[in-house]
């Protein structure tokens, strides 16, 4: 039977379309993970991909870093202080800090990378996250400095990321773009890159100058994988120990088949549709609020969709408004009841059975959208109202949508930090093309504003709950459920903590002896 097993897992990864051997199995000091796309790139400051981001977390700390749970937590810095005004935050380094070539560096050295983040020359896609800094100054060997325009509770999150992490910059000086094809890479984190063979896979061990205790894993491996079928089956086969995602479709086989394996979550994004609230028929508040009357949230949740994802009526998950969830007064109403107000609404507009409101949907290819996109305009039938659908592939879809080329379009939003300003402006009108909606109440650009300069925390959560709310009586847009993500982990690997933020750092990693 063990040989037919084999025989039968050799195929499997055959079938993959990839070259596997031994050295790249999970071991008994090697876990492999499965990412959902090759790596783009290996400068932290010149990346913006969730593979590349992983891939450089693993290698490269900042002044912060995050734990097991997405939290932020002291990393080369020990500790730090804050202003009474939320401006001035103060890092203390650990001393004797190195790089894993045993170059030693201080706090001089994070002056010099801001500049480089800002550099022409580096041309980062992630700087515009940093905006809110202002400076970056070293005060000694052991002082970092970081100033804000506006006060950010979650600035250690922010600087957790790795495009403001320790670079060796006395190796990119000396070797220009060809620094990160040296191997071992020089690095400043858990792990160094020590082989990358391109749609195969990367090899991480550990760094031997890290500040830390030595990660519990001895060896990551990093495989590409872009089928989320293939990597389930890869993973079940017993070829990998951790597949960042799988397909939708078979959450329900594999929680019955594999218990404990699949984990769905809650993630920092929101699943929504746009309207168009720059020309009739959706200028008017009343027929945005009807049609969002008419949608059963729990349906397209659990039948719809169905892997876990939360019925959403506001934009703002429930995680980032300390576990409270937004919702219009109407939510709780019997489906009756809501039609039934709808059709007032419709009616008041100027739409009804003489006069039928119609309009053309919009949505990107994907099996999801478009059952999306199919249940409500069927859920939309009983107020007379004809809601034409239109598929088109992502790079057309958006490039309508930043136009103004459509009336009812799918949309949403991912954040790039676990902060609620985050989506809150990309609703505001200063938000130009990327305000779809092109949704414009300078009360609710005051109250955004306003929260984000607020230095006390319940202040702030209060005025970033607030602005939810005027952004459901408005209805610039159709919240219907909350993004989780889909992972597969074995049960071999201890330290794994589901989050929002959907982090995972190796370090955090280990097998279990069990």
């Amino acid at each position: 039977m063990r040989l037919l097993a084999l025989v039968g897992l050799i195929f499997l990864l055959a079938g993959c379309g990839q070259q596997h051997n031994t050295d790249t199995m999970p071991g008994p000091d090697q876990i492999v993970r499965l990412s959902d796309s090759e790596i783009k790139g290996l400068d932290p400051q010149k990346i913006s991909d969730l593979s590349s981001l992983r891939i450089a977390a693993d290698q490269f700390e900042g002044l912060t870093r995050l734990t097991a749970s997405g939290e932020a937590e002291p990393g080369l810095a020990e500790s730090w202080k804050v202003s009474e005004d939320g401006l001035v935050w103060t890092f203390t380094l650990r001393q004797g800090l190195r790089f894993s070539d045993d170059t030693p560096f201080d706090a001089a050295i994070f002056p010099r990378l801001w500049v480089r983040l800002h550099a022409p020359d580096t041309a980062s896609p992630t700087k515009a996250l940093f905006d809110n800094i202002s400076s970056v100054t070293a005060d000694g060997a052991q002082t970092v400095t970081v100033i804000l325009t506006s006060p950010a509770p979650a600035l250690p999150v922010l600087l957790a990321h790795p495009a403001m992490a320790a670079l060796p910059l006395h190796v990119i000086e000396q070797s220009g773009d060809l620094w990160t094809s040296e191997r071992p890479m020089v690095t400043s984190g858990a792990y160094q890159l020590v082989a990358w063979q391109l749609n195969d896979h990367a090899r991480l061990e550990r760094n031997p100058a890290w500040h830390d205790k030595p990660p519990p894993t001895a060896s990551i491996i990093w495989k590409p994988m872009d089928d989320s079928l293939s990597a389930m089956r890869l993973f079940l086969a017993g070829g990998a120990d951790i597949a960042a995602d799988y397909p939708a479709s078979r959450h329900q086989w594999l929680n019955e088949n594999h218990p404990g394996l699949a984990h769905s979550v809650p993630y920092l994004g929101s699943y929504y549709y746009a309207f168009n609230t720059r020309q009739p028929p959706f200028d008017d508040a009343r027929v945005r609020t009807a049609l969002s009357m008419a949608v059963e949230r729990d349906w397209i949740a659990d039948q719809v969709i169905g892997v876990g994802n939360v019925p959403a009526w506001s934009l703002l998950p429930p995680e980032l408004t300390s576990g409270i969830a937004t919702k219009p007064v109407w939510a709780s109403w019997s489906r009756e009841r809501r039609l039934t107000a709808a059709r007032e609404l419709l009616e008041e507009a100027g739409y009804g059975p003489a006069n039928p409101l119609q309009f053309e949907m919009r949505f990107n290819s994907s099996a999801e959208h478009r059952r999306v996109s199919v249940a409500l305009a069927t859920m939309w039938k009983p107020l007379n109202v004809q809601a034409s659908l239109f598929n088109s592939e992502a790079a057309l879809h958006f490039a309508a949508l930043r136009q103004h080329d459509f009336a009812l379009a799918r949309s949403g939003w991912i954040a790039d930090l676990p902060v609620a300003e985050n989506f809150l402006t990309v609703h505001q009108s200063t938000n130009g093309a990327g305000n779809y909606s092109g949704y414009d109440n300078s009360a609710y650009n005051a109250v955004v504003a306003q929260a984000i300069a607020a230095a006390d925390a319940d202040q702030r959560n209060n005025l970033m709950r607030r602005a939810d709310q005027m952004l459901i009586n408005d209805m610039p847009i159709l919240p219907l459920y909350f993004y989780v993500t889909r992972s597969l982990v074995s049960k071999r690997v201890e330290g794994w903590k589901d989050n929002i933020s959907n982090v995972h750092p190796s370090r955090t990693l280990r097998i279990s002896t069990k």
